[in-house]
């Protein structure tokens, strides 16, 4: 109980830091979830420390770009 109410405060207290409270709550939701959570929430805070990009961001934007590209090859067709 102390250690929610402590991560509580410092994420209240330090909202500038995107990263930390991504981290924080990342952490706070692997307790409670099963082994699968757990290792995409430490995977995802690795990746979001070493590109400053989380798991999400890097699907999205390939996504986004393999969309454009598509677009692109079918609007070339004729």
């Amino acid at each position: 109980m102390k250690k929610i109410l402590l991560i509580s405060l410092l994420t209240i207290t330090i909202t500038g830091c995107s990263e930390f409270a991504l981290i924080v709550s990342g952490s706070s939701l692997a307790l409670s979830q099963n082994s699968y959570a757990r290792v995409y929430n430490g995977s995802d805070v690795l990746m979001l420390m070493s590109t400053e990009k989380s798991i999400k961001k890097h699907v999205y934007e390939k996504g986004k770009q393999l969309i454009y590209k598509q677009t692109l090859e079918l609007m070339n067709k004729p």
